[in-house]
Order: structure tokens, then C-alpha cells, then sequence
């Protein structure tokens, strides 16, 4: 019989139906946490873990270009394949500069289901 998943839920939030720290009980829905979590956090900004993440937010400050959309798959592609790579297979990361905005799409197989999913971001500057 296996275990049901359950995991801190990020943001941390309380949830007052139980008034303790909410649980995220989808797999699923646990890892694209993580990855945002990667995405957002600038690498520095983590005491213990200098190296840790990808920086996604300093991209609003960044020339909107081909080479920084360019820029940014590398970046993306390289962070999640670090510090994810046991729990996610990245199948494939395209970032396009339009107009005053970065799309991000990332495609990702779930290793753990064989499941394929797709988290999409749009960086506005």
C-alpha cells in the first residue's frame, strides 16, 4: 500500500481550516512549486546555497532581445536540470522576446509518473 504525498505548500500558508501550516497533497502540483522556486530565486540571494536558482526576476531589468531570450533558455534549462534533475527530466525550454515581454515555455517530464507537463511564464518589463 503506498503512502499518500504530502508536502509543505509554498508559499507557506496556513490553513485555518486545521490552523497549521498548509499541505500541498499533489505531486504534480509540489514540483512546479519547486521549480518556480528555482525560477524566481536569484542565485546569491540563498545563505547556504549561493549557487542556488536562475534569477527569472532580474530578467524585468534586462534588454529585451534574441540574445537575452537566448540568455535565458541556457539559464532556465541549466538550474532545473541541477537542482531538479532527480525528480524532472526538462524536455525542452524556448523563451521568445515580444514586444516589452519575455515568454518562457518549459516543457518537463515528471520522472517519477512518466508524466509530461508544461509550465509557461511571461516576464513583463
Amino acid at each position: 500500500m503506498s503512502t499518500p504525498f504530502t508536502s509543505i505548500k509554498h508559499p507557506i500558508a496556513v490553513d485555518p481550516g486545521r490552523g497549521r501550516l498548509a499541505e500541498e497533497e499533489n505531486y504534480a502540483a509540489h514540483v512546479e512549486q519547486m521549480m518556480l522556486q528555482i525560477l524566481f530565486t536569484a542565485p546569491g540571494e540563498r545563505i547556504n546555497r549561493p549557487d542556488f536558482g536562475c534569477g527569472v526576476k532580474r530578467l524585468v531589468f534586462a534588454p529585451n532581445s534574441e540574445v537575452s531570450a537566448a540568455l535565458a533558455q541556457v539559464t532556465i534549462f541549466q538550474a532545473l536540470t541541477r537542482w531538479l534533475g532527480t525528480a524532472i527530466e526538462v524536455n525542452d525550454v524556448k523563451a521568445l522576446a515580444i514586444d516589452s515581454r519575455m515568454e518562457i515555455k518549459i516543457a518537463y517530464t515528471l520522472k517519477a509518473r512518466g508524466e509530461r507537463r508544461f509550465l509557461n511564464l511571461e516576464v513583463t518589463r
